[in-house]
Order: C-alpha cells, then structure tokens, then sequence
C-alpha cells in the first residue's frame, strides 16, 4: 500500500471516529407537546374546547338519527357518558411512562395488566349502557344505531391513508 493511500485511509478514520463522536452528543429534547410541537395552555384549551364541540355535534345528530324520544333520553345519555374517557385519563398515563420505565419488568407488566383490567371494566361499562339503550329502541332506531354502530366508538376510525386495508397490503406483498 503505498502512502497516499494509507493517508487517505488515516483522513477517513478520522472523520469517521469525529461523526461517530458527534453522534453520542445528547439528542436534543423535543419541546412539550404532540410530536415535539411546543402547546400553549391556550391553544390546548382551544383544542379540548373544539374536540367537544365536535362530541356534542356527532351526539346530536345520533340522537336525531335515532329520533330519540323523551323516554328514551335518560338511556341514550347514559350511553354517551359511557363512551366519554375519565377525566384527566391521557395526563395520567403521560406521567405514569416515566415512573414505568424505573420499574422492573415484572412491575412492569403487572402495572399493564392492571390497566387493562381498568380498560376492561370500562368497556363492560359501555356494553352494559349500549345493552340499556338498545332495550328501550323500537327496532327501526335499532336498525339505525347497528348501522351506526361500526363507525363510533373507536379510537382510530378515519386512518385510512397507509395503504387501504391491512389484508390488502399484506395480500399484495406476498402476492
């Protein structure tokens, strides 16, 4: 090998030890917020103020759609508390990743066992206020909400833009 070579060699060690060097930096810490955004406590407000004028339309015109009657409201409002999260739930489990992250494992899975049983118990809940409901809907409002009924309630209803349906996508690759 003659010298240049070897001085090339030495120069590219170099700079491969110095990138790998600025690579153990510290990363900077995102801001708080959703995906590293910085959230004013105002725009936050307007945001649960928005998400709830959106709850209180759809409610509405479920309740229309149903024609929900005087009698029936006490049983249809008792479904919609069902299908509210429990107040100051997202914030808990924000605190709650870095207290787990010190446990041990076994902890660990423990405390996620315990949060499913209250996930659970949630559910149960709102099975039992849509089992009240229903029993008091004449059959065409039952038609109606079973129509309904695969388009509410879930978180991730609307996330359709990567790649259509996940049968699709994995028929496709392995096709």
């Amino acid at each position: 090998m003659n010298t240049f070579h070897k001085n090339v060699l030495i120069a590219l060690t170099a700079f491969g030890i110095a990138g790998a060097a600025a690579a153990q930096t510290a990363p900077a810490q995102p801001e708080p917020g959703r995906h590293g955004h910085a959230v004013s406590a105002e725009q936050r407000a307007a945001f649960k103020a928005k998400r709830a004028e959106r709850q209180a339309e759809r409610a509405a015109k479920l309740r229309a759609e149903l024609k929900i009657t005087p009698q029936q409201e006490p049983a249809f409002a008792a479904f919609l508390a069902a299908g509210k999260p429990a107040a100051g739930q997202h914030a808990r489990a924000q605190g709650d990743r870095a207290q787990l992250a010190a446990l041990p494992a076994p902890q660990r899975l423990q405390q996620h066992i315990e949060r499913q049983k209250q996930r659970t118990a949630r559910m149960e809940a709102r099975l039992a206020a849509l089992n009240n409901l229903y029993a008091v809907l004449t059959p065409e409002q039952k038609q109606v909400l079973d129509s309904k009924a695969m388009r509410f309630g879930g978180k991730h209803r609307g996330h359709r833009g990567h790649g259509g349906h996940h049968g699709e996508r994995g028929a496709a690759v392995q096709s």
